[in-house]
């Protein structure tokens, strides 16, 4: 039996685990190449024989979710704000191409809400994602790395299967090892 190396297609193994974690067997992750580069098209055979994904920028909230979607807020930064990531394909790795308020939001203090998917064991987290979706919802595809956000907490927060809210420094990152395009440090829960 021959393995694939989803390396090769730009995909972060922390993302493809979650994706596995979350049960999504149709989930489908933004596309890691710009419009007009050389690729298969989605549903096209890749090497190996694998299906690549096709884009979904912050994920599809389905109607069919026992979750209610993120209501809008004025006082947090909205996930198309974040989502509307350009990407560059340099040195067989897929990189992210910020915008100017994306940039500008970097080493600033910030609010995101969203759903919370823990890396660690335990009721209290200090360490977890934000997505835009819940990734525990069937009917709700989750989107690529512009659609999460790692947070690192001051003070562990209780987990929730609803909407939260967390306060911190936003870091935009250009080259993490795992694949994320941002961070938030020093997060604090908020109402």
């Amino acid at each position: 039996m021959r393995c694939f190396d989803f390396t090769a297609l730009g995909t972060s193994p922390l993302l493809l685990t979650l994706l596995l974690a979350a049960g999504s067997t149709h989930a489908q992750l933004s596309s890691p190449l710009p419009a007009g580069s050389a690729k298969p098209a989605a549903g096209k055979a890749a090497p190996g024989g694998l299906e690549l994904p096709a884009g979904q920028g912050a994920g599809v909230h389905g109607a069919n979710s026992p979750f209610a979607p993120l209501a809008p807020r004025s006082d947090v930064v909205p996930w198309s704000v974040l989502t509307d990531v350009k990407t560059k394909n340099e040195k067989n790795r897929i990189l992210p191409v910020f915008s100017e308020s994306q940039l500008g939001m970097n080493g600033k203090t910030q609010r995101i809400q969203g759903f919370m998917m823990p890396l660690e064991p335990g009721k209290k987290q200090r360490h977890f994602l934000l997505s835009s979706v819940p990734l525990t919802c069937s009917f709700c595809l989750p989107g690529g790395p512009e659609s999460m956000v790692e947070v690192k907490t001051k003070t562990p927060v209780e987990y929730s299967m609803e909407v939260v809210v967390v306060e911190g420094r936003l870091q935009v990152l250009h080259d993490d090892p795992y694949g994320l395009y941002y961070r938030i440090n020093d997060a604090m829960p908020v109402k």
